[in-house]
């Protein structure tokens, strides 16, 4: 699917860029999630569905090695790419993605688990990595919205240098508070949110390195990116955005879902009534 952007202000030509939606059947805590029903649709499709609002990017693909994955995805109109069974992770996925497709710069990493990714957010990441040759990846991170949200294991941490470059992620609390009375210098972490950028030839070269020593500590695979020296701007957002990895998180995002298109309807039935 070619998609032709909006124009954009100012005179700074955007580089080509693709978005890639890695899924994948297996999954430990819930088996055929991509194509869990949530609305009558199904999650991937949410997700895609999102991705189409995001201006600034110019085709946009759902990666997988399923062929469930690939007749539903295509049966709701997605562009499909098989890809091998045998990736580790979903960069992997979208590094083998890069190697068939030609002519494209940079490739967004959006999950397959997150139907409310905001567009603006994916928008936001594709023209600050497409205007600026230097970066060589990017992702986002959203403050915590309560202090003791930063000490649960599930959630991953990042702190930042000055100029908003990933210095470290965690799945512990960092960074350690040493005087827990000196409320002056207590810094925050931030929440950190699984969507990534990459210029292609970062994307191909993380991929061909050995995991390493942190990222398989942490079970984080951006470690291995830091750990090579590779840097890591980070975009700070308001999003937070709910994933879906158990079958509960599931039943909460549908409420929101449907709790949004409820409002959506009667929001359109109100202005209907007004203009007759």
């Amino acid at each position: 699917m070619i998609r032709k952007s909006a124009p954009t202000s100012g005179s700074i030509k955007l580089s080509n860029i693709a978005l890639v939606i890695p899924a994948r059947w297996g999954s430990t805590r819930f088996p055929g999630k991509p194509l869990h029903l949530l609305a009558g649709k199904p999650l991937l499709q949410h997700v895609w569905e999102r991705s189409l609002l995001a201006r600034n990017i110019h085709r946009i693909l759902i990666a997988t090695d399923d062929s469930r994955i690939e007749e539903a995805a295509r049966n709701f109109g997605a562009e499909v790419i098989m890809t091998s069974s045998d990736h580790p992770s979903g960069t992997d996925r979208i590094a083998e993605v890069a190697t068939h497709l030609r002519g494209f710069t940079h490739y967004i990493n959006v999950q397959g688990d997150a139907p409310l990714i905001d567009p603006t957010l994916i928008e936001q990441l594709a023209t600050t990595l497409g205007r600026d040759s230097e970066i060589a990846m990017i992702t986002a991170a959203t403050p915590f919205e309560h202090a003791h949200e930063a000490d649960n294991p599930t959630t991953v941490k990042v702190v930042l240098n000055r100029n908003g470059e990933a210095l470290y992620f965690s799945r512990s609390r960092i960074p350690y508070q040493r005087d827990a009375h000196d409320l002056t210098n207590n810094a925050l972490p931030l929440l950190h949110l699984g969507i990534y950028g990459y210029r292609r030839d970062i994307l191909r070269s993380l991929v061909r390195l050995p995991p390493s020593p942190l990222e398989l500590c942490e079970k984080l695979e951006q470690l291995r990116a830091l750990e090579h020296g590779i840097p890591i701007r980070v975009i700070t957002t308001s999003h937070r955005g709910i994933g879906v990895d158990t079958p509960e998180d599931a039943r909460r995002v549908e409420k929101l879902l449907l709790t949004t298109a409820k409002k959506t309807s009667l929001s359109a039935q109100e202005t209907g009534t007004q203009r007759s």
